[in-house]
This record gives C-alpha cells, sequence and structure tokens, in this order.
C-alpha cells in the first residue's frame, strides 16, 4: 500500500480504475455494455451519469490490458510530477476533465465512438511530447524524437485497428493540442486570456494530501502518516524520505 500512496494522486486512481473495471469487464463480472459511452442512456430516468467516466476506463483486450496501463500510469505520472504545466496542486486533474470532455464531444457525440481510454491515452503522450522537446525515446525497440511520440502511437493503431480505431483515437491529440493553445500558445503569443484555470476549492483539497519538499521543483503526493509511525514512502519508481522524521524532540528557543 505504501507504493500506492506515494504515487501521485491523479494518475494513481486512474490507473487502479481502469485495471479494476477492465479486469472485471475481460474477467466476465461486469457487462462491457454498462461502461460504453452511449448518449442516449444519459437521458433515461435516473441518467446513467457513470458514462461520463467509465469510457476512459477500459484497457483493451489480452497484450493490450498491460500496455494501456502501463503508458496511461507513465505519462500521466510523468506529467503529474513534472511537468511545469501542471505546477500547482489540482491543475493536472483540471487537465484531464477538460481533454476528456474534449474527447467526449468529439470521438463520442460527433464520430460515435464508444470507448475513449486509447485517446487520452494519447493525450498524455502528446502533452508530455509538448514538454520534453528535443529529447529522445524508446518505442518499444526504436528510439525516437519525443516529437513524434503520439504519432507513432497512432500509427500502431491505424495498422493494427484501422482507420475508424486511429480516427477515434486521434482526438486525444485534438484535445490536448487544444488544451495548449488555450493554456500555452494563445495567452503567450497571442495576447490572450487563459480561461481554463483551476478553481480555488480543487487547490485546496489537493494542498491538503501533498508535502512541498526542498529538493522537487513540483510536489510530491504522500499519505497522511499516522501519529506513532514515521512518514517515508516508496513511489514505483523512486523513493522519497520524509524530511521531518529523523528530527529529535522538540525544544523551547531560551529555555533555561
Amino acid at each position: 500500500m505504501d507504493v500506492f500512496w506515494a504515487a501521485p494522486p491523479v494518475s494513481r486512481t486512474l490507473t487502479a480504475l481502469t485495471f479494476v473495471q477492465s479486469a472485471l469487464v475481460y474477467g466476465g463480472a461486469l457487462s462491457g455494455y454498462h461502461v460504453v459511452f452511449l448518449p442516449r442512456n444519459l437521458l433515461k430516468l435516473p441518467p446513467q451519469i457513470w458514462r461520463l467516466a467509465s469510457p476512459f476506463l477500459l484497457t483493451g483486450p489480452q497484450i493490450s490490458f498491460i500496455f494501456d496501463l502501463y503508458f496511461m500510469y507513465h505519462y500521466g505520472t510523468a506529467l503529474e510530477t513534472s511537468s511545469p504545466r501542471f505546477s500547482r496542486p489540482g491543475d493536472f486533474l483540471t487537465y484531464v476533465v477538460f481533454v476528456a470532455s474534449t474527447i467526449l464531444l468529439t470521438a463520442g457525440c460527433y464520430l460515435g465512438g464508444v470507448i475513449f481510454t486509447s485517446a487520452l491515452i494519447l493525450a498524455f503522450a502528446y502533452t508530455y511530447a509538448q514538454d520534453n522537446r528535443g529529447k529522445k525515446v524508446m518505442f518499444f525497440i526504436v528510439q525516437i524524437p519525443v516529437e513524434y511520440l503520439p504519432w507513432a502511437m497512432l500509427t500502431m493503431t491505424l495498422v493494427m485497428g484501422g482507420w475508424p480505431a486511429a480516427l477515434n483515437e486521434s482526438m486525444g491529440i485534438v484535445a490536448a493540442h487544444l488544451y495548449d493553445f488555450l493554456t500555452r500558445i494563445y495567452p503567450t503569443f497571442g495576447g490572450g486570456r487563459n480561461y481554463i484555470t483551476t478553481p480555488t476549492f480543487m487547490h485546496r483539497l489537493f494542498n491538503t494530501n501533498t508535502v512541498p519538499t526542498g529538493n522537487r521543483s513540483y510536489r510530491t503526493a504522500y499519505r497522511t502518516p499516522q501519529p506513532s509511525q514515521a512518514s517515508s514512502g516508496r513511489g514505483w519508481t523512486s523513493s522519497i524520505q520524509n524530511p521531518w522524521g529523523s528530527r529529535g524532540a522538540g525544544r523551547r528557543l531560551g529555555g533555561d
């Protein structure tokens, strides 16, 4: 459990929910019909509002189950912990809500898609590529410039799934680029205003679950420790010890 709680809050939650829902569907415990995007079911009484989120939490079958979970966690974590776009607590969740809403409108309502997990992962990969321009990454066994990463992923979907799947997935690039344009390109080069901001209540919510550290540029999620425990956490790829864990008992300065 320490590994889970030490991971970034939004990325770990998305990955965990995707794992659970996908395992239930492919294990036969849950029908896929109940999680796909069906706009008409949103208008029923009572409305099936979970369909606004569940289409983003279903991986592909077989080997895609592993790759989708890995890519979701890997690129989500990289953005949530290291991207300068999301320097304040809650910013990454605002980004996820925006790109997911755009994917729903484009891939769902316009193109008639029903599952959007791949589109969301591609949005993460596109934003990650924009943040790391000039670097190289490994795509399976091939090293490519990071700018080509989302297009390589889209090409693989085209080869394996055909045009409809690739077109549906490409809406992730559209959503991520729209976010980039509205929050960075237009305000910086066009003199416009950034209207996509994180609500104050969300900052406060995430601030209760984060602790600033002296050796990181951005925030790291922690589980609130019990009074009798030292609070150290180990992430999936790194470990960060609590800087207060080794302090002795407090002493009043200037005491007799």
